[in-house]
């Protein structure tokens, strides 16, 4: 069933009566219904499997920013903050959004790195080189640990190889592992494949293997959002459109030169 994410008079809907709302709209059922409304949704029991020292847990109120339209389709966006008016905001600039076609997004694959830091190397080039010809070998070391990821089309696609001939610690190789997640987060994943390989890396180089771990780089795994508003759109009664755009490039280039309001101006971004 299409969703409507328009929400007129919604803010003056009482609690229960906005999450009728939302539960017909997103067609929910009735353990998704009880999971939204009750409160303690996270058992201390299941809590205490998470994380250590468990002694409780936190909860956020939970609103839902109307008006969002991505990608042509009507969508209700789940926020949970404790900050008022970021809701709002969203709202606000999605319903703008909204007259000129709302937003359109792409990703790219989601291709994450492992690195493999190789020191008491001589010869880092050599090792490079070495490390390139051993490539596959490499692959298919990686992917033999975790053959439930390789069956849904993920697993370790190349290697790349970063050379750093003149650090404090001497010659450094650091190879990293590309590998596509899927729909996972991919820390545990490329963690273990990056430590399935050390011992053959360090069999082909000839040096030792020190950290192996996950670079949160996400340089291959981008996400992109873009929106179109004219200005006829963004006129308020008090400013026309062309004023508006005209302070949003100074409030941006203020962020672009000043670092202690790029700070605050990324903070608010950083908030949706």
């Amino acid at each position: 069933m299409a969703v409507d994410s328009r929400l007129p008079n919604f803010r003056a809907l009482t609690p229960a009566q906005r999450w009728e709302h939302v539960a017909t709209a997103c067609n929910l059922s009735a353990e998704e219904r009880n999971l939204l409304t009750h409160a303690g949704a996270l058992p201390v029991t299941l809590a205490d499997g998470m994380i250590e020292n468990v002694v409780g847990t936190f909860e956020l109120p939970m609103g839902v920013a109307g008006n969002f339209r991505i990608n042509g389709r009507d969508v209700l966006i789940p926020l949970a903050v404790e900050e008022p008016s970021i809701i709002a905001a969203a709202s606000y600039m999605a319903k703008l959004a909204r007259e000129d076609g709302g937003f359109e997004t792409s990703s790219t694959l989601p291709l994450m790195r492992a690195q493999v830091q190789i020191v008491g190397i001589s010869d880092p080039y050599g090792a490079r080189l070495a490390l390139f010809k051993a490539r596959d070998e490499i692959l298919a070391q990686a992917n033999s640990r975790d053959k439930v990821l390789i069956s849904l089309g993920g697993g370790c696609k190349d290697i790349e190889i970063h050379v750093f001939p003149d650090s404090p610690r001497g010659p450094m190789v650091v190879m990293h592992l590309i590998v596509d997640v899927r729909d996972a987060m991919g820390a545990n994943t490329v963690n273990t494949m990056a430590e399935s390989v050390s011992p053959l890396v360090e069999k082909i180089t000839g040096g030792s293997v020190r950290l192996r771990i996950l670079s949160n780089l996400a340089d291959l795994r981008l996400a992109r959002a873009r929106v179109r508003l004219t200005p006829q759109t963004l006129a308020t009664k008090e400013r026309s459109g062309e004023a508006i755009i005209e302070g949003v490039l100074d409030a941006y280039t203020f962020a672009a030169i000043d670092p202690y309001r790029a700070a605050t101006h990324n903070k608010g971004i950083m908030n949706c």
